[in-house]
């Protein structure tokens, strides 16, 4: 956790919604300036903040529709802090809440070094990190249409067509009348043109991307595709989700923002288990599990020092302990700007 601690003269607060703001402005001894709900309008926040540009910091508690209110803020040369929403609990651990005391409670934590910072992410990639997320949501969403499909064969009792892989044209061709019954086949029928739709927009955005990716930041592109396992969808996720791999001060720190580690909870000495295991990108969790799979097929080495781990730990602990190392690894790769090294890796 990462403290904002910066000194100014004026703090503002911003309880944030789709539709409305509240925003408490505090001056550098506590007292209340301003304390007053408005619109979602850029011209009267401006209104607000313009007697105090220049020495006033704004924040706001991370939620779906922080994006405009950075960029207000970047336009307007304004200082902007995004607050961490797992890490914020003292806006909602009072007896009365409601947006008027969270704003309040947000410029408190600001003047007081206790607001827990996230990271603003750029607005250049914003939207391309995005339309990945939403690839992934389209990807699992067609993988749920596919798993009908497949259900619906034993529930009608049917024997598997011999082409019957969905991914491809054959194996959907092969569906097409295949159901006796004409209301089955109809839902059938209409499962198998929403996964062509969403093989065709998926494939669409990997190519999309991956030429956005090769022009602006090829280089790291390729490091990361040096890797074995790492293809396509993997090395965009990675460099996406990440951003910068220069905002990580160290190794464990990124480790711990991919989920890659289990946090002790400790007191008096002794130990109650793990907690924040919820605290991190899922999406670099999803990329650096997916890729230790992928590192062990047709890699005998690999496979040994897995064995190897397995004399220590369970398959499942050992298959953590590879993502986490590919995590580490593929960090000082970016950092250094060095390819795979497969011998240094199973060595270590």
């Amino acid at each position: 956790m990462q403290f904002y601690t910066n000194l100014h003269p004026f703090y503002c607060g911003i309880d944030l919604h789709a539709r409305m703001l509240y925003v408490c402005i505090l001056d550098e001894r506590g007292e209340i300036l301003v304390h007053k709900k408005i619109k979602d309008s850029s011209e009267e926040l401006l209104k607000l903040l313009s007697p105090y540009i220049g020495n006033i910091v704004v924040g706001a508690e991370c939620m779906h529709c922080w994006y405009w209110l950075s960029d207000f803020c970047e336009h307007h040369n304004v200082d902007f802090i995004l607050g961490h929403a797992l890490y914020m609990k003292a806006i909602h651990g009072g007896k009365t809440k409601n947006d008027k005391i969270d704003a309040y409670k947000i410029a408190k934590l600001m003047r007081g070094g206790n607001f827990p910072l996230a990271y603003v992410y750029p607005k250049e990639k914003r939207a391309i990190r995005d339309l990945l997320r939403r690839r992934t949501h389209a990807v699992r969403h067609s993988a749920e249409l596919k798993a009908f499909i497949k259900n619906s064969l034993s529930q009608y009792n049917l024997p598997v067509p011999e082409k019957s892989d969905l991914s491809y044209t054959t194996g959907r061709n092969a569906m097409r009348g295949y159901f006796p019954n004409p209301q089955v086949q109809r839902s059938i029928d209409m499962n198998l043109r929403l996964i062509e739709v969403y093989d065709h927009e998926v494939s669409s955005i990997e190519c999309h991307v991956e030429k956005l990716t090769k022009h602006d930041n090829g280089r790291d592109y390729y490091l990361l595709r040096s890797l074995p396992g790492v293809g396509r969808v993997l090395a965009l996720t990675i460099l996406y989700e990440i951003g910068s791999i220069h905002r990580f001060d160290s190794v464990q720190k990124f480790a711990s923002y991919s989920r890659l580690v289990k946090c002790k909870a400790e007191s008096a000495g002794k130990a109650y288990g793990t907690q924040g295991n919820k605290i991190g990108n899922a999406h670099l969790k999803w990329a650096f599990s997916e890729a230790a799979v992928l590192f062990l097929k047709g890699n005998p080495s690999a496979q040994a020092y897995l064995l190897k781990l397995q004399k220590r730990m369970s398959k499942a602990k050992a298959l953590s302990a590879l993502a986490h190392k590919l995590g580490r690894c593929m960090y000082f790769m970016l950092k250094n700007q060095t390819v795979f090294d497969s011998e240094r890796f199973l060595a270590g």
